[in-house]
């Protein structure tokens, strides 16, 4: 499948009209003011959106991604990433996934990690046939507990 992979800007008409769907898909609690809040201030804290674009424009993958500094090294960590529905298992993902690595190693970064939740088993699927291991647990405490 033939894609282009471009950063969006944020704000943006590609960020609003394509990213943002595809991320709330995978976030479907984020609203639209929710999502914007979020892109203005995760970019302000080195958060890029790549997305893999088809020929005719249509925006069928998002990585949203960063690097950081961690006392394990400097690793490329990866936030969200998430293909349409309708493009699952065409090679999106793999070819998003292909080129953060590229990214990384330019970067200096010794690894890319990613948070994936437990119940999101497909997922799981895709990042073992890529060879990403289970690394660590990934604990959470709420702080606002009477919030849905």
């Amino acid at each position: 499948m033939e894609l282009t992979l471009t950063d969006v800007p944020v704000p943006g008409e590609l960020l609003t009209a394509h990213v943002e769907p595809l991320i709330r898909v995978l976030r479907p609690a984020l609203d639209a003011d929710g999502f914007a809040r979020f892109a203005a201030e995760a970019a302000g804290q080195g958060l890029v959106f790549t997305a893999a674009l088809d020929p005719a424009g249509r925006c069928l993958g998002v990585a949203a991604h960063r690097v950081l500094a961690t006392s394990r090294g400097r690793v490329l960590f990866v936030d969200d990433l998430v293909t349409s529905p309708a493009a699952r298992s065409t090679g999106v993902g793999a070819r998003l996934l292909a080129a953060l690595a590229e990214r990384g190693r330019a970067a200096g970064c010794v690894r890319i990690e990613l948070d994936s939740g437990v119940q999101n088993h497909g997922a799981h699927r895709f990042y073992h046939a890529r060879r990403m291991a289970v690394a660590a647990f990934h604990f959470t405490l709420d702080l606002h507990p009477e919030r849905p």
